[in-house]
């Protein structure tokens, strides 16, 4: 089924060469015809998941300006690469970069992979000038304060186009971000301080715009599906996963798919119609929605949805954030919560789950689709799929509202299968291994006062949350292989320092 949350339909990354007059129209033309070159060879990488456009050679200062605010301007850009390809005066560039407002990523390379050694002579020199004409573009960034990410090597190089997709992603991510409308149904859960948080600072720093709508809108909205659409996605059902009898057609609960298909239908609508790409639910305010919506939830997050349970916005927005950044990658997305440990014997382990809704998104295997009872909520059993989530290197995500900034605590884990089946655990599951154990894990995380409610991403790498991170300004943790909880504690201090100073300046 497609959908409007799916994201980079016609974004680019706009490739800009610096240059100037000094050399003449011949240097100028080979500048012209090597950057195109390797702006090709980027966008031609597999790894890189949006279009890069080399754009004219920029050789003057009014060029550079118009160029820039082109850029900021654009509804399809979403990122700069910067180079250097011989010497571009840097006084050239500063209404440019003051002007733009795009992540930028300074790529420090040359055209030639070796030098001819036995043929090379000045004007080979004069053409081939980023060893210093970057120099000198890196000074007046440092200058000016402009964010940006460098990467150096050829553009051949694998470790440069792994470092360029993920800046790429990142900044995907982060268009994404700044037009993110986030439908709330409900309220958060009452007493519940971790999925409180300043909207306001979320729209001026991310651009996540959030609001509440009355869950008995959507109820009208789901209560006026058609018999007959509910039918066919039933059946879609049926045909997708390994669906228990009690709920295929003729069985004794088949109502309660036909009613979950009904939400579906229903929240896509209201989702589409509204064009929200990520929303909440509240287990405590269903209005006059028969289930908690289970199942419908899981499927629009494997759609690329944002979600958060109770009604946690800061992870429901993340969540879209991280679809968008790992869209197309392998592995899966998924809102999760870490419940409960598995202390020993053996290396510990954490369980993560939620009451329904895991995304399938990070399934094992095909899953299965059950109907049992919810101790809370207070309304019919609702429909869910059960499954274990796919072992492999993953990342756990969580954002916080620490009052004066927000913050990304990242933690890096490896999902392993359950040590035993789990026959009576009726919901969708996975275990995962935090780096560096799982006493410093949770030892950093309450130290970073981070949230139960989190994001497990095995398409998503510390790099891109780090890109991301860079380009929203916001500060990020990160717990790996090597943290210990000593030298972490110290970094939340300094981190505080750091942010405090910067916002009085």
């Amino acid at each position: 089924m497609t959908t409007h949350a799916q994201p980079y339909d016609g974004q680019e990354i706009w490739f800009l060469t610096g240059s100037q007059h000094l050399y003449g129209e011949e240097t100028l033309a080979q500048v012209a015809h090597q950057s195109r070159q390797i702006a090709e060879r980027l966008d031609a990488a597999a790894e890189i998941p949006l279009r890069i456009v080399s754009r004219p050679v920029l050789s003057d200062a009014e060029s550079i300006r118009r160029m820039c605010q082109e850029a900021t301007v654009s509804d399809t850009c979403v990122g700069v690469i910067v180079w250097m390809h011989t010497f571009s005066p840097a006084k050239m560039w500063i209404a440019g970069l003051s002007a733009l407002d795009r992540p930028v990523l300074h790529l420090h390379t040359q055209y030639n992979l070796s030098l001819p050694w036995s043929s090379i002579d000045m004007d080979f020199m004069n053409l081939n000038q980023a060893a210093h004409g970057d120099r000198e573009f890196a000074h007046i960034e440092a200058r000016l304060g402009v964010n940006r990410k460098v990467v150096a090597g050829h553009a051949t190089d694998p470790r440069v186009v792994r470092r360029v997709a993920a800046w790429a992603r990142a900044a995907a991510g982060r268009h994404a971000a700044r037009s993110l409308r986030l439908a709330r149904f409900g309220d958060n859960m009452r007493e519940v301080a971790v999925t409180e948080g300043d909207k306001v600072e979320a729209q001026l720093r991310f651009g996540y715009s959030v609001n509440t709508y009355a869950v008995n809108d959507l109820v009208a909205v789901v209560d006026a599906v058609e018999a007959k659409a509910a039918a066919e996605l039933a059946e879609e059902y049926v045909q997708s996963y390994d669906v228990v009898p009690a709920l295929r057609p003729g069985g004794i609960r088949h109502d309660a798919l036909l009613y979950a298909a009904r939400q579906e239908l229903g929240l896509r609508a209201f989702l589409t119609d509204g064009g929200f790409t990520a929303f909440t639910t509240n287990f405590e305010d269903l209005g006059g929605l028969r289930q908690l919506p289970g199942l419908a939830v899981q499927r629009l997050m494997a759609d690329g949805y944002g979600f958060g349970g109770e009604g946690d916005w800061k992870t429901s927005a993340l969540l879209r954030t991280l679809k968008v950044m790992g869209h197309g990658q392998p592995g899966g997305t998924s809102f999760m919560e870490d419940y409960t440990y598995h202390l020993g014997p053996g290396e510990p382990r954490i369980l993560g789950a939620h009451m329904l809704e895991v995304c399938p998104s990070i399934a094992a295997g095909r899953p299965s689709l059950e109907i049992h009872p919810l101790s809370i909520g207070g309304r019919e059993d609702p429909v869910r799929l059960v499954f274990d989530a796919a072992s492999g290197p993953a990342v756990v995500v969580g954002l916080s509202d620490v009052g004066d900034r927000f913050r990304l605590t990242a933690n890096a884990v490896d999902v392993v299968a359950p040590s035993r089946p789990l026959p009576r655990l009726p919901v969708a599951r996975a275990v995962w291994k935090p780096r560096p154990s799982l006493a410093e894990s949770a030892e950093s995380w309450l130290l970073a006062g981070a949230p139960h409610h989190t994001v497990l991403s095995s398409a998503v790498d510390l790099e891109t949350l780090s890109d991301f991170a860079a380009m929203t300004g916001v500060e990020l943790l990160t717990i790996d292989e090597n943290t210990s909880t000593e030298q972490f504690a110290k970094e939340i201090r300094w981190n505080a320092a750091y942010h405090r100073l910067a916002q009085a300046l």
